[in-house]
């Protein structure tokens, strides 16, 4: 898989593209991840590419120019453009799965008052990360690569990944490690048992209890 990322704060994802996981999915041939400087296709001799609106209001919009022909640049018959705006479709994990079938994402970082409307013409996908606004799309960005990249063959074990939270609409059942006595706090009796089939029934009831006390809305859509 190859990720595409436009933004006009480059130097935010250095730490994002060497650390953990990513980094080692990189190194490892797994995926490629390009971080891309809208400004290096501004036409304007300071490398603007924000004006103000027209009729007024706050705050700078992005111009359409250098973001088209950024994207003329780099996209090929299979891409899938995704735009990062709280006015797009909630993520969740059941899209992280979806997107990880792709074979090419542009993830366009919007900033200040957001995007000339004219952009969503060429736009596939608008995602939000959820109902709030930030100062840019960067941070979604590293949040919807690490949730896709994570789920890459190869990139980490698919039984890690197989019973995470979100998965068959449960969130995760608890786990622990040692001591078996920490301050009074013990491991449940069913995880020292060795009985298998006990404790897959253990840790689905557990995932049912935990999801039904902290989102009955996931239960709803079961």
């Amino acid at each position: 898989m190859k990720i595409d990322i436009l933004t006009l704060f480059p130097n935010m994802f250095e730490n994002f593209l060497n650390e953990s996981i990513i980094k080692r999915a990189i190194k490892n041939k797994n995926v490629e991840i390009n971080i891309i400087n809208i400004r290096n296709y501004s036409k304007n001799i300071h490398r603007k590419v924000d004006d103000y609106g027209f009729g007024g209001g706050q705050g700078m919009v992005l111009m359409p120019q250098p973001i088209f022909d950024a994207i003329d640049d780099i996209k090929t018959k299979d891409s899938l453009i995704i735009m990062m705006t709280p006015q797009g479709k909630t993520y969740n994990q059941k899209m992280a799965y979806e997107l990880k079938n792709n074979h090419h994402l542009i993830i366009l970082c919007g900033h200040y008052e957001g995007f000339d409307e004219r952009i969503r013409n060429i736009v596939d996908l608008e995602i939000s990360i959820g109902d709030f606004v930030l100062t840019g799309g960067e941070l979604p960005s590293m949040i919807i690569t690490d949730s896709i990249v994570r789920l890459i063959d190869g990139v980490i074990d698919e039984k890690s990944h197989e019973n995470d939270s979100f998965n068959n609409n449960l969130l995760d059942y608890p786990v622990y490690t040692k001591p078996v006595d920490f301050r009074g706090m013990k491991v449940p009796d069913v995880l020292l048992s060795g009985n298998h089939a006990n404790i897959n029934k253990w840790r689905y009831e557990q995932s049912l209890k935990k999801t039904q006390e902290r989102r009955p809305d996931l239960l709803e859509k079961s």
